[in-house]
């Protein structure tokens, strides 16, 4: 649980994913499509996560509330919503979006990731599900803004 858990430290994973996306391309580009909505998506989950949810919440993390040691380096950022599965379900979504087995596979990750988070105590149950719901709903913008765009982009061209 600790790998899992540490593979999602500073959103690496998904970050790697997205450079990934963009050099592999194709000649439709739907890769690279799929990391634009990556990277929209993880930057709009780190502002409703990190910059709004965390500091407005203030919630402490359950070692700190409950005295008991962990596995990890201690935190010092809030507790809720869980950033790392947050950042998990909405890089899980724009997969999705883009490839339905790949984001299946996505999806159990980022649930492995939410679990891991419990089992290493620095979370409480509702700080892993407001972030995977946090996390869906920054996919489902990211998504959203990317179609609004490339849409309204082709129809000025024709």
């Amino acid at each position: 649980m600790i790998f899992i858990s540490r593979l999602g430290d500073h959103g690496l994973i998904w970050i790697a994913l997205t450079i990934l996306f963009f050099l592999v391309g194709n000649k439709n580009n739907s890769y690279r499509s799929g990391g634009t909505v990556l990277a929209l998506s993880l930057a709009i989950n780190a502002l409703l996560c990190n910059m709004l949810l965390k500091p407005m919440v203030g919630r402490m993390r359950p070692y700190d509330l409950m005295g008991y040691d962990i596995l990890l380096p201690r935190l010092t950022d809030f507790s809720f919503p869980s950033g790392h599965t947050a950042a998990s379900f909405a890089s899980a979504t724009a997969i999705y979006a883009l490839n339905k087995k790949w984001g299946i596979g996505a999806y159990i990750f980022a649930t492995l990731m939410g679990f891991s988070r419990l089992y290493l105590g620095v979370h409480f149950p509702s700080d892993v599900l407001a972030g995977a719901f946090t996390g869906w709903v920054a996919a489902k913008i990211a998504i959203y803004l990317y179609r609004r765009l490339t849409l309204s982009k082709k129809s000025r061209i024709s």
